[in-house]
């Protein structure tokens, strides 16, 4: 499956190099989401919340109400995850509270099939707190001990986020290796021939610089979903 990003900031769709540098806007959310309608769902990140700088929650809802998009940006509490759902999210997305017991009330009130975990990984390790901080672990060994609480794994190689000099396939061949679960692969992504070679993998796409610059091109993709 391809998944097309939608990424907020400042009310506006952004995309960002490795998580910090804005590199580009894009058209207006519902302008945006019109382009993207042939996908059979939407990736949608508030990077003001994932950030701590603010929200874009009246945006996140309009987008979640006319798509069937997953959410992720700030979930950090329970009450976050059950009131996105309630906004119309079709799963939403858990990366800092992941690592520590929130987890499990966020499992609690929405239930793990409505949950991803963000497991994104930069110079080897996984990074949390918006990719600034980085844990001791790598994502392939914590993979397999996150799997009761989600239904699959977004994994971002942060290394190469934004850059367009394409991802690192072997990493996610070692992701693949260590669990069943689902597997979304985002981080660099450039070519048809690496979305290929990740469709083989049985891994999904999150696909945003690519797209935003052309470099990818919309029908092509959306014959690949179908």
């Amino acid at each position: 499956m391809i998944i097309p990003c939608i990424d907020l900031m400042g009310g506006k769709v952004v995309q960002l190099v490795q998580g910090r540098e804005k590199a580009l806007e894009g058209d207006p959310p519902l302008d945006m989401l019109r382009r993207f309608a042939a996908f059979p769902e939407i990736q949608v990140i508030d990077l003001d919340a994932a950030m701590g700088t603010g929200e874009n929650g009246a945006i996140v809802e309009l987008l979640a109400a006319r798509a069937r998009c997953r959410v992720g940006g700030g979930v950090r509490t329970a009450e976050r995850a059950r009131s996105l759902i309630a906004q119309g999210a079709h799963r939403v997305i858990v990366g800092t509270a992941a690592f520590t017991p929130v987890i499990e009330d966020i499992v609690a009130a929405v239930g793990a099939d409505r949950v991803i975990i963000a497991l994104d990984s930069k110079d080897g390790k996984v990074v949390v707190k918006g990719w600034r901080q980085a844990t001791d672990a790598a994502a392939e060994d914590v993979v397999g001990r996150l799997e009761p609480y989600c239904r699959g794994f977004l994994c971002t190689y942060v290394d190469k986020e934004g850059m367009m000099q394409g991802t690192d396939l072997n990493w996610f061949r070692r992701l693949r290796a260590a669990t069943a679960h689902e597997i979304t692969a985002a981080g660099g992504i450039t070519t048809m021939e690496e979305i290929r070679a990740l469709s083989a993998m049985h891994i999904d796409a999150a696909l945003g610089m690519a797209i935003y610059r052309g470099k990818l091109d919309l029908a092509a993709l959306a014959d690949l979903c179908w």
